[in-house]
């Protein structure tokens, strides 16, 4: 896999679109969450730059599914896991890791590959789902009499 610079657009780009490939190809509904969230806008990533980024992610995947199986390819950590060192900053982390559990979430069901990926980044990253949710804003609490 080619490198790119450690936290530039083209290393998160690349981990969204990863997300988007990781159940075995493009889905409407994940492409829709991905523009509904405006992850792209916030992080300053242009469409042009994300889809040549996805382009050439898919190039280097077709380079190393040489000797797969037609048709089936998997990525475990040893591939994954320097794609996702070039993000180090924790706050671009928590931005990407929000934007691939938009996309893999866009149609209600996390394939096997999603679920490493999204595995994967949670480990490597020190995250976990609880720390990745919407904090609902506190209530005080209402003492009742009874």
């Amino acid at each position: 896999m080619r490198r790119y610079p450690v936290n530039s657009n083209e290393a998160m780009s690349r981990l969204i679109a990863l997300a988007l490939l990781a159940d075995g190809g493009l889905d409407r509904s994940e492409l829709a969450a991905l523009a509904d969230c405006r992850v792209l806008q916030r992080l300053g990533i242009s469409e042009s730059l994300f889809h040549r980024v996805t382009q050439e992610l898919c190039d280097d995947l077709l380079l190393y599914a040489v000797g797969q199986e037609y048709g089936h390819l998997e990525l475990g950590p040893e591939w994954i896991d320097p794609l996702l060192a070039e993000v180090d900053d924790p706050a671009l982390q928590v931005s990407v890791l929000r934007a691939m559990l938009s996309v893999v979430d866009a149609d209600g069901w996390l394939a096997d590959g999603e679920a490493v990926l999204i595995a994967r980044a949670m480990a490597l990253w020190h995250y976990d789902l609880f720390a990745m949710r919407a904090r609902a804003p506190r209530h005080h609490a209402v003492h009742h009499p009874f």
